[in-house]
């Protein structure tokens, strides 16, 4: 709604309003629009045919802070592989389900979904796959101006993908999560959530 609305501010503040001149402006995401509807369709897929279950059951069989490092790991690896939101997607779809069927507390619930955030958002640089903005850079028209291939990104965020992986695994590892997050409930910053999700697990679209 805030890019539609951008827009259409902008082209009527501009005096453009005529189609042709303003269809040239979308032309250049039109290949990063396709492969985005290829990833809803690859998560359609996986949601529909319970693909990730059987990974989401093997790593729910940890106990404590173990758990929210499998997930870490789990989700993080995926997301090098796919889009990192369609996999997080599916991820907390999974243990809203989870939840739902008391083989979660919510507490853990809630640590689990930050484990899950900070696994789709750090281990994800490592392709393009995983950013949406390195995959519309390497969509761009920008791409082969500056000579750049799927190969050279990959090589190019290898450092930083070692780094920020291994600073969230040690941030979750350590305990500091858990940790933390207690602190803030006894500080009364956050606070502890009771109610439970509906059964209906969310879609995820």
């Amino acid at each position: 709604m805030i890019g539609l609305s951008v827009i259409i501010l902008a082209t009527a503040f501009t005096g453009i309003t005529e189609e042709h001149q303003i269809g040239h402006a979308f032309e250049e995401a039109l290949p990063f629009t396709a492969l985005l509807a290829v990833f809803f369709a690859v998560v359609a897929v996986i949601v529909d045919q319970q693909l990730f279950t059987p990974v989401i059951t093997w790593v729910l069989t940890f106990e404590g802070n173990m758990q929210l490092v499998m997930f870490y790991l789990a989700n993080g690896l995926l997301s090098m592989v796919s889009d990192n939101v369609f996999v997080g997607t599916v991820y907390i779809t999974e243990i809203t389900k989870a939840l739902a069927a008391g083989q979660i507390t919510r507490d853990q619930f809630d640590l689990l979904a930050v484990a899950i955030n900070t696994g789709t958002n750090l281990p994800s640089v490592a392709t393009p796959n995983g950013q949406a903005a390195f995959l519309f850079l390497l969509t761009s028209a920008l791409a082969p101006l500056i000579r750049l291939s799927y190969g050279r990104m990959v090589i190019m965020a290898f450092p930083y993908t070692i780094v920020l992986t291994i600073v969230g695994l040690l941030a979750i590892s350590s305990g500091h999560l858990a940790d933390t997050t207690q602190s803030y409930y006894d500080s009364h910053l956050i606070e502890h959530h009771s109610a439970n999700p509906s059964t209906k697990a969310p879609g995820g679209h």
